[in-house]
């Protein structure tokens, strides 16, 4: 979720046939999450090349037979910061979101009330 809210921010362009899979802390650290082998069978059966997961998940595909997981390509990752670096392209959306707040919203917006 945090990478789509990234993309949407930046309006950058997410890897295609790329999957990710972790949890993320209120710090941006990546955790390991269960379930490693069925998720990458899933994604390989969906055209998926790439997958980003946590470094703690690298024990987990060890345990997976090579014929599995033949033509997939494993990025490791720590923080989040390197998921989106990894995840993210320079090239921009075509019809990017205007995010910005009108001067009327921005009268409606009362976070202390």
């Amino acid at each position: 979720m945090l990478t789509a809210l990234a993309s949407a921010f930046t309006q950058r362009k997410v890897k295609k046939q790329l999957a990710m899979t972790g949890e993320i802390t209120l710090r941006g650290r990546v955790l390991a999450v269960g379930g490693i082998k069925e998720k990458i069978l899933a994604a390989k059966r969906a055209g998926i090349k790439e997958i980003i997961l946590s470094i703690d998940n690298k024990k987990d595909i060890a345990d997976i037979k090579a014929d599995y997981i033949k033509g997939l390509k494993f990025i490791y990752v720590e923080q989040m910061i390197d998921v989106v670096k990894h995840a993210l392209l320079k090239e921009k959306v075509v019809n990017p979101l205007d995010l910005t707040i009108k001067s009327e919203e921005k009268k409606e917006i009362n976070f202390f009330r």
